[in-house]
């Protein structure tokens, strides 16, 4: 059972009443988010409340009528899944921690210096973003908040982002294990087998990746592939 000092509440209105109970407040959201997750794990009191913080029980009758049931877990489960989950505040400070990675794990992927073409390192891009002082909403998707702070950053650093056409050409006794590499990093526009073997093939990676993509191949091929950027966009 949850402790429940450390719950949050989780509440649906419906016919005019309240209905709350004592939940973890991760496993409330993962279960909400589809995963199957134990109530005991996920309830902090086996009661149905019309006021958490008092301590007030609702009525078993207007449960039943209500949720169809008296079953106590079954009647959580429809106000995780239907009503809203009082966040705490641990919870937002690891869902920005994370958010805040993948915005600059995007930037760095994508985003090149305008002037020598090569990526930001990802410590330069984190230092550039509490210079511009941005500060990631734990509720606005991350693309968005990308964009956001690409428009700061380019007042700091000289950032763009680009998109590469790659031409490979690797032997045959390399290009088999080469293959779901390449696909990892980018997308194969065009491929080709020649006659002797060889695999030639066009990919496009987003800029940030290009050093990545060879150092990548570089290893699996010992050094043995070619390599050569044909487009910017």
């Amino acid at each position: 059972m949850v402790n429940v000092d450390e719950a949050v509440i989780a509440r649906l209105k419906t016919h005019g009443q309240n209905f709350e109970i004592l939940v973890d407040c991760d496993n409330a959201i993962a279960l909400r988010g589809g995963r199957d997750i134990e109530m005991r794990n996920v309830l902090a009191a086996t009661r149905i409340f019309s006021d958490g913080k008092k301590g007030l029980e609702a009525s078993e009758n207007a449960v039943k009528q209500i949720f169809g049931t008296s079953d106590v877990e079954e009647v959580a489960r429809q106000i995780i899944k239907k009503g809203e989950i009082q966040v705490s505040q641990e919870h937002r400070e690891r869902v920005r921690e994370l958010k805040r990675k993948q915005i600059i794990d995007v930037i760095h992927r994508n985003g090149v210096d305008t002037k020598t073409h090569a990526p930001h390192p990802p410590q330069r891009l984190e230092n550039a973003m509490k210079e511009a002082g941005f500060h990631v909403d734990e509720y606005k998707p991350v693309q968005e908040q990308v964009q956001e702070l690409l428009k700061k950053l380019k007042t700091i650093l000289p950032i763009r982002f680009e998109i590469k056409e790659v031409r490979v050409k690797i032997s045959p006794a390399y290009a088999p294990k080469c293959y779901s590499a390449i696909k990892h990093l980018g997308t194969i526009l065009r491929e080709e087998w020649q006659d002797n073997g060889y695999w030639n093939a066009v990919v496009e990676i987003p800029g940030g990746l290009e050093s990545e993509f060879y150092e990548k191949l570089n290893k699996l091929t010992s050094g043995n592939v070619e390599c050569k950027v044909t487009k910017i966009k």
